[in-house]
């Protein structure tokens, strides 16, 4: 099963959401997107601004971990900038 640890931006809220999925991305940005009681559901203008594609859903869920213990943005937008993945 291929899981996804990705990161997410809102322009609105001017903050990133880190995860991880095993769902289809483009339908985990929709729910998140969709107006629901967490976090991301006070928004609804979030975009996948960078992701790692993993074996194992526990390895997308170390690497979730990992970048959120950083709790710096500019060490969150570093990976970003040097990803190559479009923002």
């Amino acid at each position: 099963m291929q899981a996804i640890f990705y990161i997410l931006y809102s322009s609105t809220a001017g903050k990133y959401y880190v995860g991880h999925t095993t769902e289809d991305l483009g339908e985990r940005l929709r729910k998140h997107n969709s107006h629901h009681k967490g976090f991301t559901g006070k928004f609804n203008d979030w975009q996948v601004v960078y992701y790692e594609a993993f074996t194992t859903k526990e390895e997308a869920y170390k690497r979730e971990r990992e970048v959120k213990s950083w709790k710096s943005k500019k060490r969150v937008e570093h990976l970003i900038a040097g990803s190559g993945h479009p923002a």
